[in-house]
């Protein structure tokens, strides 16, 4: 935990030629179009559940350093993540979990109150749907999107469809009904499905491990072939050294 892997992936991404970036910026405008997206670009960044910083309380905070419940490694690796002050995504990939796993850590936490509850709605209900604590309708009522009265009106319409031989999606019957629309649902489940991928960058850019050695012998040794292998390296730079004497001498 001690580099930020994401940032150091972005470092490579920022030092690209600029004409680079404007092909990727074209190509990556285009596919948020296709996959009806768009709407994300123009929210507040903070309002963008991957960029989101989760908030450790005092318990959070206290629970890392003492480890008093004996949870899940993950848990406290989300924690410590939050005490650095990462973002949702910078978790995800310090981590190598997917968004929705992350996501779960991260209700769960909440739960507990070893972090803070955001103020933002769009985050709250973003995080529960990815988890899975939400579903569909439920997402879009906790962002205000639609009210209680309007979910149980899609719930019974959802119900009767059923019944009636004539099943549809529950997402269906919100569209029918006027709530939301098509590209509201497209770009939820598409962020719903992606979240269950892991990002896992080339292994160039992770920090190596330091060597555990297991005594003392194990580590004079690997020293002395260290050395070894440098003293081939300054051998072969000598001879080079004198065949460019002799060829000057000549």
């Amino acid at each position: 935990m001690k580099k930020n892997i994401f940032e150091l992936f972005l470092n490579k991404v920022f030092n690209v030629p600029f004409w680079v970036k404007i092909v990727m910026y074209i190509k990556l405008a285009q596919e948020m179009r296709d996959k009806s997206c768009e709407e994300f670009l123009r929210n507040n960044p903070d309002e963008i559940f991957a960029t989101f910083v989760p908030t450790i309380t005092f318990k959070g905070k206290t629970e890392l350093a003492e480890r008093k419940y004996g949870l899940d490694n993950n848990i406290y690796n989300f924690l410590q993540c939050c005490m650095n002050e990462y973002s949702m995504l910078e978790i995800s990939v310090n981590t190598f979990l997917s968004m929705e796993e992350v996501a779960k850590y991260y209700e769960l936490c909440l739960e507990q109150n070893f972090i803070k509850k955001p103020d933002s709605v769009e985050l709250y209900a973003m995080a529960g749907y990815i988890a899975g604590k939400f579903r569909t309708g439920e997402y879009f009522k906790q962002k205000g999107v639609i009210t209680v009265d309007q979910l149980q009106q899609a719930i019974l319409a959802h119900r009767d469809a059923q019944e009636s031989g004539n099943p549809k999606r529950f997402g269906e019957i919100m569209v029918e009904l006027g709530f939301v629309t098509e590209d509201d649902l497209k770009s939820l489940f598409i962020l719903k499905e992606e979240a269950k991928k892991r990002f896992i960058l080339d292994y160039n850019t992770v920090p190596k491990p330091e060597t555990e050695y297991t005594n003392d012998s194990q580590k004079y040794e690997e020293e002395i072939a260290a050395l070894k292998d440098e003293n081939i390296k300054l051998k072969r730079k000598m001879l080079q050294l004198l065949e460019l004497v002799k060829r000057n001498g000549q």
